[in-house]
């Protein structure tokens, strides 16, 4: 499986991300311009993730997004985890968003 850090993240132009964490999560805190699609949404979501770019994929530390890149993977998709998820984005000070 794919994985890239949040440093590395932070310097692509204008990559896909997906944040697969809850929503009470997501609305606490989330990385700029993600589209949220909560784990459990992911298979009948599926058609809502570009299949024809990579697809980075986000949780709160890594572990949640790493089975849905897997899967996406699976699926054909050019899936890529982010390591430390949204915590470890807030511990490098990068920006993040509130609300849903």
């Amino acid at each position: 499986m794919k994985e890239i850090t949040v440093t590395e993240l932070n310097a692509l132009t204008e990559p896909v991300v997906i944040d697969v964490r809850e929503p009470w999560e997501y609305e606490a805190a989330h990385v700029p311009g993600v589209v949220h699609i909560p784990m459990g949404e992911v298979v009948e979501r599926i058609g809502e993730i570009p299949a024809d770019v990579p697809v980075h994929v986000i949780c709160a530390l890594g572990g949640r997004s790493a089975q849905v890149a897997e899967y996406l993977a699976a699926h054909g998709h050019d899936a890529v985890n982010i390591a430390g998820g949204t915590t470890a984005w807030q511990q490098a000070g990068l920006p993040t968003e509130q609300g849903a």
